[in-house]
């Protein structure tokens, strides 16, 4: 257990040194320029700013940069009220907060959004810099919040499926080599990844037998560094952000196939290999320090469905 432990440090270790925190991302909407100007000046240095000058302009932004920790709008706009615009983006992005400024006593718009959970506040102009900056910190932590409770869930649904796949691979597979594609294909899509490669590996070096998942231009294990030394040591290892990787960075492999993150898992039973994994993604930080354990657990799986199949 010392052992399995220290492992799972070294490679939060690892990917965390790789990380660079983001600034979370904020969408202010207002017809009038200057105000505009002074919400984008007011939160820039805290928050990834997107500006729109009206209701359609945002919903563009949203549509092409995808979900926002806090949405900021000012309510009486032409073409679309404050309201009307926030009230689209519910369904699609439920766990974006959601800010209305309004110099006006629509108090049943405000209401119907308010008590509809489409507003988290409202406040009235002329705003105080300081009051819409607390507001928007304590809708910031919120959406963090929702957002957690929101992946721990969809993670734990992700999980149970991939341990009723590889429970069902154990029983029903002739051999490890003919349950490589169902594996391969529960942990590229368990993981979000854009393409995942399972290989056997026969005495300590890759075997011909071998499964892909997701892109087709996925990297090829023979040869990689991170696969090289995964079989070396039969510990897992991986890079959240490979352009900031000097080892890695160079490497017309990783050029070719766009990978950013990489993560490669040594199948081993007993402390004998049985394959190896390797989940790419062409994002980097899509790796999670909170996912360790869980790759760990599911690497160990993996490892018991194939040495089940073999003694079918």
């Amino acid at each position: 257990m010392t052992d399995t432990m220290s492992e799972l440090d070294e490679l939060r270790d690892r990917l965390r040194s790789s990380m660079r925190p983001k600034k979370p991302k904020m969408l202010v909407v207002d017809d009038e320029p200057d105000n505009l100007d002074l919400l984008y000046r007011t939160f820039r240095r805290e928050f990834r700013v997107y500006k729109a000058e009206s209701g359609i302009e945002a919903l563009d932004i949203l549509e092409k940069e995808g979900e926002v920790a806090v949405i900021v709008s000012d309510q009486r706009m032409p073409e679309m009220k404050g309201t009307e615009f926030l009230s689209k983006t519910v369904t699609q992005f439920p766990n974006t907060v959601r800010i209305i400024l309004t110099g006006f006593t629509d108090i049943e718009d405000l209401v119907e959004a308010i008590n509809s959970g489409q507003v988290y506040k409202y406040i009235t102009k002329p705003w105080d810099p300081n009051e819409l900056r607390g507001v928007v910190k304590r809708a910031a932590d919120t959406y963090e919040l929702l957002k957690l409770k929101t992946e721990e869930l969809e993670w734990s649904h992700a999980q149970m499926a991939v341990l009723g796949t590889l429970m069902q691979v154990a029983e029903s597979a002739s051999d490890a080599a003919s349950c490589l594609d169902t594996i391969a294909q529960a942990l590229g899509e368990n993981f979000s990844a854009e393409a995942c490669v399972l290989q056997l590996v026969e005495n300590g070096s890759l075997a011909e037998a071998k499964a892909r998942h997701g892109n087709s231009s996925a990297m090829e294990l023979a040869g990689d560094p991170l696969v090289d030394k995964a079989i070396e040591t039969l510990k897992i290892q991986g890079s959240a952000n490979v352009s900031a990787d000097a080892d890695l960075s160079g490497l017309e492999s990783y050029q070719n196939a766009g990978v950013q993150a990489h993560l490669v898992l040594p199948i081993a039973f007993r402390d004998r290999l049985r394959a190896v994994a390797s989940l790419q993604w062409t994002q980097p930080n899509s790796v999670q320090e909170k996912e360790v354990e869980w790759i760990h657990r599911c690497a160990q799986q993996i490892a018991l469905a194939l040495t089940c199949a073999d003694l079918a």
